[in-house]
Order: structure tokens, then C-alpha cells, then sequence
């Protein structure tokens, strides 16, 4: 761990520069994703990446140079291209940044167990084809794959004025997922993986669930594959933690993302319905709405000490008691805009600048049960893990479809449903919260693949939620 540290030290010391200010962010990352699809091992894929990123200010003007050779030479040389395109953009410079402030901090953070050794493959191996072999034999369960993604990045953030983080992490991705087909049509249960990952070992592997799960994932696909249509219509829609893990991503994250509203991110990923008027007053969801970034969950996909401009990540409330408080803005856009934001400047590896980012995005806990939140439902329909998403680039008019639907009657938990789907608009949604789950239905959960920025940038991100209900929500089946 960190034993390139010492090393790297050295070389930034001698690295010579006219600019009042550099930094160099180094990254490695190694990762491994194993499969056994229907009880058959694929091979793994393996990966090794490493890097560093020179940013240089000069003159109120900020650049950048990447660079993979991590010689002094490399490393100066790096230095100095970023200086020049500092000296060529100042002509053309929109903002003096030499007030700005930059990170003198001095940490180390780790991930939660890094002290274990994980599984070797062999051992991972064994773990994905013994849950494979749990699926039941069933000529209608016609595909399964179980799966086992690891990362392991290690950073280290160094500038002139004196900052020295050190972060090493790494993420566990479970995945299972079954696929019934009865001759005229196919549904896919699923669990993990795309909105499920953690920081930490081999603990996390058990602690999702996924050691002996095939078999009920399995028999959910199966009852999938015989359940009527879903109804459309208005009703009470009680959504689970995690499908609240897209509808917090796309409805909450990426609107409250300062670039998008100050207008950086429009020809790509879109515009924002939010405005940087809002803040501060636009009534954002109902009162039962307290929606925090927290870096502080040790095993959330997105837990970390500093952001990748070095700026100390604390727990802040975004959205409280329904109102909208604060953006998703990192250092240089806060300095932008005049606003208040979160550590949130954040790269997907050392070739890519940080950018605003989401991180743990979290809405809080409240106080009522799942039986509590059910028994509250005359006429409504539960749904949960998601498999389809459609928004506009606003981020406001939506159309999501989950796996899994089960109708509520009178507060009771009834028949089961396919291809259950809702829709609305954003500013009205959040509004209709009606009921939010406590603490016994919050679930700490991620997704590894959110993109933005040009080029892209496929960051991870954490979401942790109880499960909420919302009134009179237009849902609809796959005939729709």
C-alpha cells in the first residue's frame, strides 16, 4: 500500500516550474471481473492502469497534462506542457482563478478491511459456480450469470502548497441475474451489480446477499413469466431501495450538479430544470424530503476523505425538509457561481480532470416500517430493481420501468405484476412523497457506471435510501 509514495515525493519536490501553484494527482487501478455463466467459467478479465495528472496555475489561468510516464523526466515534462497550454489559454481565459483557494490538507484514507486479503480467483471461482449450480433445473429458465467485479485504486494527491492525501479503496461488485422464457415471452430477475457495490473485502459478498440467492432469484423469474400485465393508471407507488437508487441518480444527482446549471454540460449530458436562483427556496419535494451527500458511510462506493482537488468531504444536507439548500459543486464551480457546495471534483482516472460529480447521495431515513408504509397503501403497487430509464435532458420528464411489481390492495401486499412501469416530472414527483421508510429499510447501495463529461467519464457512485412511497402515480404494463 502507497509504495510508490515515498518515491513520488522525491520527484515532486524537484519538479521546477514558473507557475505560482502545481499539483500532481496519481492513480493506479488494478481490477478483475470474473463470470460463470450457466455453470460455465468464463475468463477473466484483468486490468492495470496507472498515471498522473499535472495541473498548473499561471497567472490566474488553470491547465492540465496527463502523463503515464512517471520518470522525473516524464513527470516534468508533463509539468511543462501544462504550463504552456496555461500561457496559450490566457489570451482566451474566462476566469482569474489566483484568488482562489487551494488544499494545504494532509491524510490518509482507506477503505474498510483493506488490511484482508481478498479471495484468490480460484476461490472467487468456486463462490460463482456453486451459486450458479443452485439455479434449478427448469427447461423455462433459459440463461444465468453470476458474477464478481473488483477494483482496487490507489491515489495520491501532492501540490505546492503543501497537501499530501494518500486514498486507497476497493470496491466489490455482486451480480446474479436469470432470464425464464415460456415460448412467448422472457423476463429477467436480477440482484446486484449494477446497483449494488460497496467498498470493502470479501465480507461484502455475504453481507449483499448474494450466497444463496440463486435459486429464489430464479423462481422470481419464473413467477414472472406467468404474472398478468401490470394495470395503468394512477396509484400509490411504494418504491424500494433499490429502484430508489436510479430515481435519487436521475432526478436528484444530476440536476443538483452545478456544471449542468451554470450551463458546462448542455451539449453532452444536458441542461438542468433546476436554476442557481433555487437555492434556498424552491420547495424541491415534500417535507418528508432530506436528501444529504455524505462521504462518510465507510462502505458506500463513494466514501472518501478529500475529492480529487483536495477539498475535505464532510456530510451536507442538499434538499432539507423538502427544500433545496445547496448544489453538487465542487470547488472551481462554487468559486464559479458564488455559491456554497460539496467536495465533489471528481476524475474517473488520471488522464480526466475532475469534474462535478456525484458521490454518496443519500436520502435520510424516516419512521415508518415496511409493514407500516404497506398498510398504508389502499390502492397502490410496489415496485423494485430497476432495468430501463428514460429522462430528458433537463432532468425532469421521466419514464422508469422496474423487474418486479406487486400489487397493494386495502394494505395488503397482492398478486405480482410484470413489467411494471411509472412516469412523471420530476418538480411534480418528489412533491407527492408521501410516506419514508426507517431505518430497518435503509439499504447502502452504488452503482460503477455513471457517465458524464467530454471526453466521458464513467465514475462510481453511491445511493443509499429507505424505501418511500408516493401518492397517485401514473403507472402502466409493457402494452402501453
Amino acid at each position: 500500500m502507497f509504495d510508490f509514495s515515498a518515491q513520488l515525493k522525491q520527484r515532486f519536490a524537484v519538479l521546477r516550474s514558473t507557475a505560482q501553484f502545481f499539483s500532481l494527482r496519481y492513480v493506479r487501478q488494478t481490477s478483475q471481473h470474473l463470470s460463470v455463466r450457466k455453470n460455465v467459467a468464463e475468463p477473466p478479465h484483468l486490468s492495470t492502469d496507472e498515471g498522473a495528472m499535472l495541473t498548473v496555475r499561471v497567472n490566474g489561468v488553470e491547465a492540465y497534462a496527463a502523463t503515464n510516464d512517471l520518470s522525473q523526466r516524464g513527470l516534468q515534462a508533463a509539468l511543462e506542457q501544462a504550463e504552456q497550454h496555461a500561457r496559450l489559454l490566457a489570451p482566451y481565459a474566462l476566469l482569474d482563478l489566483r484568488d482562489q483557494p487551494v488544499s494545504n490538507s494532509r491524510a490518509d484514507y482507506l477503505s474498510p478491511n483493506l488490511d484482508h486479503a481478498f479471495p484468490s480467483l480460484g476461490d472467487c471461482y468456486q463462490l460463482l459456480s456453486t451459486e450458479s449450480s443452485a439455479v434449478p433445473s427448469d427447461k423455462r429458465l433459459v440463461s444465468w450469470q453470476v458474477s464478481l467485479g473488483l477494483e482496487n485504486v490507489e491515489q495520491i494527491y501532492l501540490n505546492t502548497a503543501g497537501a499530501e492525501i494518500r486514498q486507497s479503496q476497493r470496491y466489490v461488485y455482486p451480480g446474479l441475474s436469470v432470464t425464464a422464457y415460456d415460448g412467448t415471452d422472457s423476463q429477467t430477475r436480477s440482484f446486484g451489480r449494477d446497483n449494488f457495490g460497496q467498498q470493502g473485502g470479501a465480507e461484502v459478498i455475504s453481507s449483499c446477499g448474494l450466497i444463496g440467492s440463486a435459486a429464489q432469484v430464479a423462481n422470481q423469474a419464473l413467477q414472472l413469466i406467468m404474472a398478468p400485465n401490470t394495470p395503468s393508471g394512477p396509484r400509490d407507488l411504494l418504491l424500494m431501495p433499490d429502484q430508489m437508487v436510479l430515481q435519487i441518480h436521475e432526478s436528484i444527482g444530476h440536476p443538483l450538479e452545478l456544471d449542468r446549471i451554470l450551463g458546462d454540460e448542455r451539449n453532452y449530458a444536458g441542461t438542468s430544470f433546476v436554476k442557481a436562483s433555487d437555492f434556498g427556496s424552491l420547495q424541491y419535494g415534500s417535507k418528508l424530503l432530506n436528501v444529504t451527500f455524505d462521504p462518510s458511510i465507510p462502505e458506500q462506493l463513494a466514501s472518501y476523505s478529500h475529492d480529487d482537488d483536495g477539498t475535505p468531504a464532510s456530510k451536507q444536507f442538499l434538499i432539507r425538509n423538502g427544500t433545496l439548500e445547496r448544489p453538487l459543486g465542487g470547488a472551481l464551480s462554487q468559486y464559479r457561481a458564488g455559491m456554497e457546495g460539496v467536495a465533489n471534483s471528481r476524475a474517473c482516472s488520471w488522464n480526466r480532470p475532475p469534474i462535478d460529480r456525484m458521490a454518496n447521495l443519500n436520502i435520510e431515513p424516516g419512521d415508518q416500517p415496511i409493514e407500516q408504509l404497506i398498510g398504508n397503501i389502499e390502492h397502490g403497487i410496489m415496485m423494485s430493481t430497476n432495468r430501463s430509464w428514460s429522462i430528458d435532458d433537463a432532468r425532469n420528464k421521466f419514464q422508469f420501468g422496474c423487474e418486479w411489481g406487486q400489487l397493494i390492495e386495502n394494505g395488503e401486499l397482492k398478486g405480482i405484476v410484470k413489467n411494471p412501469n411509472y412516469r412523471a416530472i420530476s418538480a411534480h414527483f418528489w412533491r407527492n412523497l408521501t410516506a419514508v421508510g426507517d431505518a430497518s429499510t435503509f439499504k447502502v447501495l452504488g452503482t460503477p457506471n455513471c457517465g458524464k463529461g467530454e471526453p466521458n467519464q464513467v465514475v462510481r457512485v453511491g445511493h443509499a435510501s429507505p424505501a418511500c412511497v408516493f401518492s397517485q402515480v401514473d403507472v402502466f404494463g409493457g402494452d402501453a
